[in-house]
């Protein structure tokens, strides 16, 4: 089987062109655009194949649907080692948040209590797109039962420059302060984050479904 020409079989063009603008900083050459439901099902069938182990050593990759499918690969093995494993080799190469945020293995979520370690690690990674990741393994899985303070400052005492990692951290804080507003909202109360994800923290609330209209009326008057 040849991945590559199987996956431009599955071209949407109509769909890539949509696509790109979503993810600018990807050069539109290496955008194929094969829409995600075909690419997972796409992927269950490679996961089965003899080529799935040449793909998954075979790093990097050149385009982008090669980074999801990846991705897509990973989330189907069952042994947490593994998982962890490909997925370390994987992160320093994705290069886009659409990749980062979709990419999340099933079996993390069977065995979050030992994600924390890996979290923290990655967060005090340099990448962009492993700290992100890591942020995301901290919003999913330690912001309900697992949530404990200290939770909060991990996010909080990440500094970046980098848009989506800001990004990310801001999006941490606005889902924890519907999940866990009076440790949450501290935070801005007290201006320990950087002013534009305060900012960014806020707005995001204040967009959110899951907060009150007081609330968030009262969010707005925190702003910097």
């Amino acid at each position: 089987m040849d991945i590559i020409k199987e996956l431009f079989k599955m071209q949407d063009i109509k769909y890539r062109d949509f696509h790109k603008k979503l993810i600018p900083n990807v050069n539109e050459e290496r955008i194929i655009g094969v829409r995600t439901p075909d690419l997972r099902k796409f992927s269950k069938t490679v996961f089965k194949s003899d080529e799935k182990s040449e793909f998954l050593n075979s790093l990097p990759h050149y385009y982008y649907e090669e980074n999801n499918l990846h991705a897509f690969l990973i989330e189907q093995i069952k042994d947490f080692d593994e998982a962890i494993e490909k997925t370390e080799k994987f992160l320093p190469y994705i290069d886009n948040w659409a990749t980062c945020d979709m990419f999340r293995p099933k079996i993390f979520a069977k065995n979050a209590d030992k994600m924390l370690f890996f979290a923290k690690k990655w967060i005090k990674s340099e990448k962009t797109y492993v700290v992100r990741f890591g942020l995301g393994i901290l919003l999913s899985y330690f912001l309900d039962e697992r949530f404990f303070p200290e939770i909060l400052q991990i996010a909080a005492s990440k500094r970046s420059d980098e848009y989506y990692v800001k990004m990310m951290i801001a999006w941490f804080f606005a889902t924890a302060l519907a999940k866990q507003y009076k440790e949450t909202v501290i935070y801005l109360e007290e201006n320990i984050l950087p002013e534009w994800i305060h900012n960014k923290t806020i707005q995001k609330a204040c967009e959110s479904l899951r907060l009150t209209h007081d609330t968030k009326k009262y969010l707005k008057t925190l702003k910097r």
